[in-house]
């Protein structure tokens, strides 16, 4: 049997691990996991997820410069993906835009200052 990759998750740190859940869901459209944790919150849309933990003292990730990428997210339907979180606030950086490595990509600030990728393969 060959191994299968099924999901994929990312563990954050944030200031205050409500905002960040609110905006998570609010802005960018995730939902909520209903997983009781003290000082986690859990939101996924398909198969990604993302696992947000208060640490109140970490350096801010707006403060980590190129080290604050943390995602690339492969999504079917980037433009309606940015039609869909333009009006709710979402921080976007670039908007989407056909690069010639053959993806349409779109850059997205988290409100804790995570800069996530999300992409659209346009050709192979």
């Amino acid at each position: 049997m060959t191994a299968r990759f099924t999901q994929t998750c990312h563990v954050l740190a944030v200031p205050d691990v409500e905002a960040s859940a609110r905006h998570y869901i609010e802005a960018l459209g995730f939902d909520p996991l209903d997983i009781p944790a003290p000082g986690w919150r859990f939101v996924q849309r398909g198969p990604v997820r993302f696992d947000l933990g208060e640490c109140i003292d970490a350096t801010p990730a707006r403060e980590l410069g190129d080290h604050s990428w943390v995602a690339r997210i492969f999504v079917e339907g980037i433009d309606a993906y940015h039609d869909e979180i333009a009006p709710r606030g979402a921080q976007i950086t670039s908007r989407p835009t056909t690069k010639p490595w053959g993806l349409r990509e779109m850059g997205v600030t988290t409100l804790d200052g995570h800069r996530l990728v999300f992409c659209e393969i346009v050709q192979r």
